[in-house]
């Protein structure tokens, strides 16, 4: 990456910055590759952050099948995540994941777990196999003390697990009929919409070994860092992650030494992921200590509190770009983490060098994330999200303390506590999200004259931007 006009003196956010239009031959966004340049080879360079009320089993198999990762949060109890990673393995690669409940249920707890999932269709099970659906449009105007065998559609389309997303879209479309169901030997394997279906042919899914579902892990760097990461590698964890909003301390370089002695000792070759931090010399700590990859960023995420209350920090783009370089010198990578709120933002940490870019926020308010979905009081759907460092989490990680040690580590926090993330109408689920960040990710390659994400990052040219000039960029929704 190379600056328009020469490298300024002072740090850089996303939003101090443009990217310049070059000659390109590129005629095509589906010409571009986009798999990750941070060693894990990922389809799409996209992370889901480590957060409580972001990162769960839906979120995660509902990315990895579209070629991201999520990372399961350090807060919940070993055989938790366990029981996730399990799950998430077992999960289907190609149809999406059904939401199921039983004949007899009612058709108020059918509504009930619609928000569970973006496709908005609940199938309805007798031992395993499929005997109807229903959907929010066809429970209308219902008794919701109904049974749901009196309220399901039984006209299905039945598909086998091994038929192609283009079957699946053609046989849909002939039928118009919602979703398609997919079996083996009769029982329920998984559901494909019409745009399920256009996702799975554009889409890879990021894949271990085995061929099941990727997902990473926090290990934390209090408490028995060995036997946590032992736990999570037994239990197929394929990434694990470690973080503290203060990276670069002796604590973390211990912990990270510790944790990368455990993975060599489990023969697996899993990356170790270590931040958080924001300078070349904190980047090469961490690498020195046996990071694989160092996540970048202290501050710029929208439940952080930490440059109001402490003054420390750094300007995102900078720092990815600093840190990148470092990385890249030593044959590792880095996750920008934190601070994007637009596809632009993607695109431009990518261009900085990052390998990955961490989501936290912006997918928390999607049917995927963990909340439960509410309402406000002018009917708009929101889910709720905090900040790993906000004294609501700071209590769920120290919930094995003494009351006395909880109440007093709560004074100490460094994030919001709640905060409500609204659905966007447009893009309500996290695959929207996704297609919204890919569609312009993708664009940005063409622009740069780029096929894959080194290559972006070697010829992209990046300006300087006055805040007017940010504004002008903005496209407006109603006349001025």
């Amino acid at each position: 990456m190379r600056f328009l006009t020469g490298k300024p003196s002072y740090d850089l956010t996303y939003d101090d910055v443009f990217m310049a239009p070059r000659r390109s031959s590129v005629t095509s966004r589906l010409d571009v590759d986009m798999t990750s340049t941070d060693g894990l080879g990922l389809p799409l360079p996209l992370i889901v952050a480590n957060m409580t009320a972001v990162a769960g089993r839906r979120m995660a198999e509902t990315v990895a099948r579209r070629g991201g990762i999520a990372i399961i949060p350090q807060d919940l109890p070993t055989d938790i995540v366990g029981n996730a990673i399990a799950r998430v393995k077992a999960a289907p690669t190609v149809f999406d994941s059904a939401i199921t409940i039983g004949l007899h249920a009612t058709v108020g707890e059918a509504l009930m777990l619609l928000p569970k999932r973006a496709h908005g269709v609940v199938v309805v099970v007798d031992h395993g196999k499929p005997v109807g659906t229903l959907t929010a449009a066809e429970a209308e105007g219902l008794d919701r003390f109904a049974q749901v065998h009196e309220a399901m559609s039984t006209d299905l389309t039945i598909v086998d697990v091994g038929a192609t997303p283009t079957e699946v879209f053609d046989l849909l479309s002939a039928r118009r009929h919602k979703a398609a169901i997919a079996v083996l030997d009769g029982r329920l394997v998984g559901l494909m919409t019409v745009k399920g279906a256009l996702r799975a042919a554009l889409y890879s899914p990021a894949l271990d070994g085995d061929g099941n579902l990727r997902i990473g892990a926090a290990v934390g760097i209090s408490g028995d860092v060995e036997r946590r990461a032992e736990s999570l590698l037994e239990a197929g964890a394929d990434v694990l992650v470690m973080d503290t909003a203060h990276g670069h301390q002796e604590r973390m370089i211990s912990a990270v030494q510790r944790c990368r002695a455990a993975v060599n000792a489990s023969g697996r070759n899993v990356p170790i992921v270590a931040g958080n931090v924001v300078t070349a010399d904190g980047t090469a700590d961490l690498i020195e200590a046996g990071a694989d990859v160092v996540k970048v960023g202290v501050g710029p995420g929208a439940m952080c509190t930490t440059r109001m209350q402490t003054g420390v920090g750094r300007p995102q783009f900078s720092a990815v770009l600093e840190c990148a370089e470092e990385a890249r010198d030593s044959g590792r990578s880095i996750w920008a983490d934190g601070g994007v709120r637009h596809p632009r933002d993607v695109a431009l940490a990518l261009a900085a060098g990052a390998g990955a870019v961490m989501i936290g926020s912006w997918f928390a308010g999607t049917h995927e994330s963990p909340g439960e979905l509410m309402y406000a009081s002018d009917g708009r759907p929101y889910k709720e999200s905090f900040g790993m460092a906000s004294a609501r989490a700071v209590r769920a990680r120290t919930r094995t303390q003494s009351a006395f040690d909880r109440a007093r580590a709560s004074l100490f926090e460094e994030g919001i506590s709640s905060s409500r993330m609204y659905l966007d109408p447009a893009r309500p689920g996290v695959e929207d999200l996704l297609d919204f960040i890919v569609s312009g990710v993708r664009s940005s390659c063409t622009y740069a004259g780029a096929r894959t994400l080194t290559e972006f990052h070697s010829q992209a040219i990046v300006g300087v931007q006055s805040a007017s000039g940010y504004n002008e960029g903005r496209p407006l929704h109603s006349s001025w």
